[in-house]
């Protein structure tokens, strides 16, 4: 008999791979849902902005996981760790890097906006423009002072934090129940922190269901956004968009300078690893909607569970550095449109009174118009109704100001992992280079060989 001819399966047609890539790609799901959502807010502006509850609704479904799933990681991540002073460190150096880099993003933002100048030539009269926008913008509210912002992230009770989704509090607490493990021991309570690992994996299984209804929440964010704003703004404010996002664009140079200094590892392949969560908070312009899955992603790369645990959720109050850049810009700009010229002492205050106010935004409606016009107020040459110039634009600035934010935080706690031999520097380049596939990936492991 002639020798068989090993069958070759069939090459499966263009339409069918298609069809697969689109039911098992979140990030071609979110980015037909990105395009299709400007699509429809182009053309029925009418009904786009009736599509408000689609990204709202995911946003709730994400907010109302975030708050379990940081305590989990925490008490889990120190118990493991079982070194409380480590934690601490870790801590201290996180709040070190924050304000080099929130400060660098101003420097960086200043200095774009003073090469530019992309309010001068606007001439605007500060008797036309009126408060009453601006207040209803921020619903009348107020940055906290230090003081406030403090005790604020001390919980009134154990419940509260949680039911107030207060990251603060939760890590206040989560810090306190992960060291009482640590002094008891696992021999007096034995079956707490298997418990707490568990609930932690309900958590991340739960986070994996809402992140299906991902491409419905785009498509509905941006169907809004261009419905409601349409292109036109970004005509009238090109010249201050452009250098927003430009100076962005600069600063992420720098963070993946640092990056490569400190850990040798890429931003562009980080990038490319989170590039579903980064779509997704692009498009929902919320950098909530996706802790749970980077804080996930940068274990598998990794980074351990306490240094992911505390420096993350800690960064999203502490270290704004997209806002950071958006508020030198934004000062110098509504002082500019009404020709008021800022001395370089003055745009030294800018930098020091921002360095305090960008602090207490995280969570605030209207932080960013709240930081501006307290800024202008200590200044006193920039009238109070000026901050209402950047009302019809603000929304446009959400995706510089949430990629910023995000890549700022995730380089935090790459370094500060790093710093503290928090990090598996091995697992993370094999990660990035994708010879771990994301699906075969475990946990990383608790105790982190450090490749020196």
């Amino acid at each position: 008999m002639p020798p068989s001819v090993p069958s070759v399966p069939p090459v499966p047609s263009v339409p069918r791979r298609v069809a697969r890539i689109l039911r098992t790609s979140l990030f071609t799901q979110v980015l037909c849902a990105l395009v299709l959502g400007i699509v429809v807010g182009r053309l029925w502006p009418g009904v786009a902005t009736d599509l408000q509850p689609l990204g709202d609704g995911f946003t709730r479904l994400i907010k109302t996981i975030i708050s379990p799933l940081v305590f989990c990681v925490v008490v889990v991540g120190i118990a493991k760790a079982g070194d409380l002073k480590a934690f601490g460190r870790i801590g201290l150096k996180a709040l070190v890097w924050f304000e080099v880099a929130s400060t660098v993003a101003l420097l960086v933002g200043l200095l774009a906006a003073n090469l530019v100048q992309p309010g001068s030539g606007m001439h605007v009269d500060p008797a036309t423009l009126s408060t009453k926008a601006v207040d209803a913008k921020t619903g009348g509210g107020e940055l906290p002072s230090t003081t406030q912002f403090v005790l604020n992230a001390l919980p009134t009770s154990f419940l509260g934090a949680f039911a107030e989704n207060s990251l603060l509090q939760v890590l206040v607490l989560a810090c306190l129940v992960g060291a009482a493990l640590l002094h008891l021991g696992h021999t007096k309570v034995p079956q707490v922190l298997p418990a707490v690992e568990q609930a932690q994996e309900i958590i991340f299984a739960i986070v994996g269901f809402v992140m299906r209804l991902a491409p419905i929440a785009v498509f509905g964010a941006m169907a809004v956004l261009i419905g409601q704003y349409g292109l036109g703004v970004i005509e009238t404010y090109a010249k201050l968009i452009v250098l927003c996002y430009v100076a962005a664009a600069l600063f992420i140079a720098l963070l993946a300078v640092a990056l490569r200094a400190v850990t040798g590892l890429s931003l562009w392949k980080f990038l490319r690893y989170i590039r579903e969560e980064m779509l997704l908070a692009l498009g929902t312009a919320s950098t909530e909607s996706v802790m749970p899955r980077v804080m996930q992603k940068l274990r598998r790369a990794g980074a351990r569970d306490d240094a992911v645990g505390l420096v993350l959720p800690t960064g999203y109050s502490f270290n704004l550095d997209g806002a950071s850049l958006y508020l030198s810009i934004g000062t110098l700009f509504i002082a500019q449109a009404v020709g008021v010229d800022l001395s370089p002492g003055q745009q030294i205050t800018v930098v020091l009174v921002l360095m305090l106010t960008s602090k207490g935004m995280a969570g605030i409606p209207g932080s960013a118009f709240l930081a501006l016009s307290a800024t202008a107020s200590s200044l006193g040459a920039i009238p109070a109704g000026a901050v209402a110039l950047l009302l019809g634009v603000d929304r446009i600035m959400d995706s510089m100001r949430v990629v910023t934010n995000l890549l700022g935080n995730c380089v935090a706690v790459f370094a500060v992992s790093r710093w503290e031999n928090a990090l598996d520097l091995d697992r993370a380049k094999r990660v990035l280079d994708g010879e771990v596939l994301v699906a075969e990936e475990a946990p990383a492991p608790r105790e982190a060989s450090v490749a020196q």
